[in-house]
């Protein structure tokens, strides 16, 4: 169950802040938020300060997410947000707003409009359908393809050609960034919050 920084009170504790990024660092699981589930075409983001769910857009083009998509707390990536995370081979729809655990498979360098905006791959830790698959080359080759088709093309109604797939690394590779995206948070998001900038 998740490990929860805060003691039990009466007003709603941010998971965003109260969550530590890994549940389990030895076997690659991390706590996620779920915003998106696979299938849908409304993009969700939470509020960083409140944790409240906004509808922050509904995108353009019929497109629509092919795997379920939220944040790892406690993390901070180069976008001003918290570092996104994909969660793939799922059966039934994931929840806006729950908490999953999920183990990394692999990460996604990606570059939005000039600005990285990686995204960890992972499987739902608890689910005997995906325990035998440790890195993406046990999903299928058709994954890749999809996927940076998605990330490619998924605004080109909007503003075509800003986005590009750099490629896909290994876990050691995902787990470097969450660590980075961790240190960030504590450094340069969280003295904001505190006004503690110099």
């Amino acid at each position: 169950m998740a490990n929860i920084w805060t003691r039990p009170q009466k007003y709603m504790i941010n998971l965003l802040h109260a969550l530590p990024a890994f549940a389990d660092k030895d076997d690659w699981v991390v706590n996620t938020l779920i915003e998106i589930n696979s299938g849908s075409i409304n993009k969700y983001e939470y509020i960083t300060e409140t944790w409240t769910l906004k509808l922050d857009r509904v995108w353009f083009s019929s497109l629509s997410y092919p795997f379920a998509y939220g944040a790892i707390p406690c993390t901070w990536d180069l976008d001003n947000d918290p570092l996104d995370i994909e969660i793939v081979n799922v059966t039934e729809p994931l929840v806006p707003g729950s908490l999953v655990e999920a183990r990394v498979i692999w990460i996604m360098k990606f570059v939005d409009g000039g600005e990285v905006d990686d995204k960890v791959i992972a499987v739902i830790n608890d689910d005997k359908r995906s325990t035998h698959i440790k890195s993406i080359e046990d999903l299928w080759e058709q994954f890749i393809k999809e996927t940076t088709y998605y990330w490619e093309h998924y605004k080109d109604l909007k503003k075509p050609g800003t986005w590009k797939v750099e490629w896909f690394f290994g876990v050691d590779e995902a787990v470097k960034i969450i660590d980075e995206c961790v240190d960030r948070y504590h450094r340069e998001y969280l003295p904001k919050v505190w006004g503690l900038e110099g």
